[in-house]
């Protein structure tokens, strides 16, 4: 099978400023007298794993650990620090609520505009708009502005418009924890169809359920360092054990 995704040997710094600076022109004014003091923070460090077409893989970990970094660098979000990250075919990413959303939009507009974020055309919209709305159980709220939904109205509506295209590669961070049990297993049931079809999944969550059920592979990172790689009913145990 032909590889989807390659993490080779990444890993992401951050740099945590020591002092408060209120104003840009406070930062300009400490960088050109070499007065800027800071931290570095390792959020990643010598990450590798390999993802063939139509396998899914689940990423584990407690807050703060790296996950969601992890998949901006694998969705072309940041660029790591060092090593490098491939990707071969067509990514939907849902990886923040609100990402490619503008809240003071309605919900119809926003399908259009997040639809566009994620490459389709706005003929392409038209056809799967209905499909889109019936999909999210949105229907009598697509004049209002989102800046009025709740989480899971986001949530609904952003993994709506990500799905209904089989993308190659799908990204997919917390998204099933929002919203209620009856949308969460619409969503898994989507995803395991997207899977049949050949879908590439990388999928986050603390559920260790949901990613044995949906996930054959599982990496565990800690403190930005992984700490276990297999299967995932394998890697979950180890996780839930430390």
């Amino acid at each position: 099978m032909p590889v989807m995704v390659e993490v080779n040997n990444v890993s992401m710094m951050f740099n945590f400023y020591k002092e408060k600076i209120d104003s840009l022109k406070e930062y300009f004014v400490r960088l050109m007298k070499g007065n800027l003091h800071y931290e570095e923070f390792w959020a990643l460090r010598d990450i590798s794993f390999k993802m063939e077409k139509g396998e899914s893989m689940g990423i584990i970990g407690r807050n703060g650990s790296g996950k969601s970094t992890l998949l901006k660098l694998i969705a072309g979000v940041m660029k790591p620090s060092a090593g490098n990250v491939a990707v071969y075919g067509s990514v939907a990413p849902i990886i923040e609520l609100g990402t490619g959303f503008d809240p003071e939009l309605t919900a119809r507009e926003n399908i259009y505009l997040n639809g566009a974020v994620l490459g389709y055309s706005r003929v392409g919209i038209n056809n799967k708009y209905d499909e889109i709305v019936a999909f999210s159980e949105l229907e009598d709220f697509m004049e209002i502005p989102l800046k009025n939904f709740s989480t899971g109205m986001y949530g609904r509506l952003g993994f709506a418009i990500a799905t209904i295209n089989k993308p190659d590669i799908l990204i997919v961070d917390e998204v099933l924890s929002v919203g209620d049990f009856k949308f969460q297993i619409k969503c898994e049931e989507k995803i395991q169809e997207l899977l049949r079809d050949g879908t590439t999944l990388l999928f986050v969550s603390h559920n260790a359920g949901q990613v044995m059920n949906l996930c054959k592979r599982a990496v565990w990172i800690e403190h930005g360092h992984m700490m276990a790689a297999g299967g995932s009913e394998d890697v979950c145990r180890q996780y839930a054990a430390s």
